[in-house]
């Protein structure tokens, strides 16, 4: 397609904080943008130019996006498939359906990344009883993932023997589940790649990646951060599962890493992603600039790191104290430390749990990034040290 120039509207399904930096990077570029969510008060509604209050299956409101804007996108990956089909009929649409149904659903997702040559935990499909019970011995003690709607921890479920799995079967109502191998874990990381309908593709460095309770904590990248011939393997990898996928768009992969060094994937997500938000503020590309760059087929420049960084996923659990609710975080106070750049996400209430923003500290040594984050994280009573 030809290019879509500054000027035009870009559309968006869904209006949480992606698409609220989404829509921040689009304007910052001279578009104008339109925001597709039932909510009307999501957080990127109430910045856009347009916001459609509709559900994603309302065939008005598709239809209102359409006629707005000249390319669509989605901020998150459950956005019904067929929603985004649909659209493709009259607008561009990165990523495409094809590409969002695999991320949907666990068992597509693994059968993809086995095609792609990307190696998995061992795992098997529960669909049936008779599945169940042929469940071999040696991937016990296991996670039972359901195939569909689970992210941030949500949908999972530790088991050690075949009751302890027959009852997470149950309990998750005997809906389709992946059940995979529990693995020695060293540590996490993830890949984020961007690529064009042209097939070029850039990529980000490799970031490791700290997960509290399912969700993501902290992100570090820098020269220390990973053993440089691991990184080169997970970017290998992600560029592969997107050339496989012909994806178009901006792609996060989630790995594993072993106690005996090895890789294994998770995960993917078919959008920006919370570990890549440090390139806010310490690449001269963001991950939501490429974002805009893929859907409006615009040439892709490599991005470049110019900081090592740090960076802090902030719930709504720091507006809590003993239980009760403060008013408001030390942000004074954090803001005064060198190298610190917060992001508050425009949520009109704070509840545990709920991402509210993140603090990415950046500069020109890790170990006084490091030195800055930890004090910060101490302000905001955050747990203490980042790093396990």
């Amino acid at each position: 397609m030809s290019a879509i120039l500054p000027g035009a509207t870009l559309g968006v399904l869904g209006g949480g904080q992606l698409g609220r930096m989404f829509v921040h990077a689009a304007q910052r570029m001279g578009y104008f943008t339109a925001v597709l969510d039932p909510d009307p008060d999501s957080p990127a509604g109430r910045v856009s130019h347009h916001h459609i209050h509709t559900d994603y299956t309302d065939v008005d409101g598709l239809a209102r996006l359409a006629g707005l804007a000249e390319a669509i996108t989605t901020e998150f990956e459950n956005v019904p498939a067929p929603t985004l089909e649909h659209l493709s009929v009259a607008r561009p649409v990165a990523p495409a359906a094809a590409a969002v149904a695999i991320a949907q659903d666990r068992i597509r997702e693994k059968a993809h990344f086995v095609r792609c040559g990307v190696p998995c935990a061992p795992h098997v499909v529960i669909e049936t009883a008779d599945q169940l019970a042929g469940v071999p011995e040696d991937l016990l003690p296991g996670i039972l993932k359901t195939a569909r709607l689970g992210y941030d921890g949500k949908g999972q479920q530790r088991v050690s023997t075949r009751a302890e799995l027959a009852a997470a079967w149950e309990a998750a109502g005997e809906l389709p589940c992946v059940l995979e191998k529990l693995l020695p874990l060293d540590f996490e990381c993830s890949v984020i790649v961007a690529r064009g309908a042209d097939g070029q593709i850039v990529h980000f460095p490799a970031q490791r990646n700290l997960h509290r309770d399912g969700v993501l904590a902290v992100t570090e990248v820098h020269e220390h951060s990973l053993p440089e011939a691991l990184g080169r393997q997970a970017v290998a990898a992600t560029v592969a599962i997107a050339q496989e996928l012909d994806y178009v768009g901006v792609l996060c992969v989630e790995f594993f890493v072993l106690a005996d060094g090895a890789l294994v994937v998770n995960e993917m997500a078919p959008r920006p992603h919370n570990s890549g938000h440090w390139t806010m503020d310490a690449c001269d590309v963001s991950q939501f600039e490429l974002q805009v760059r893929t859907m409006a087929g615009l040439p892709l420049n490599p991005p470049r790191q110019h900081s090592p960084a740090i960076m802090l996923n902030l719930l709504g659990d720091l507006w809590f104290v003993d239980g009760e609710v403060q008013q408001t975080p030390r942000w004074a106070d954090v803001l005064a430390l060198p190298g610190t750049h917060l992001h508050l996400y425009g949520k009109s209430e704070a509840r545990r749990g709920r991402k509210m923003g993140h603090l990415t500290i950046t500069g020109a040594q890790i170990d006084d990034i490091r030195s800055t984050a930890d004090f910060a994280a101490a302000l905001l009573g955050l747990p203490i040290p980042l790093s396990e």
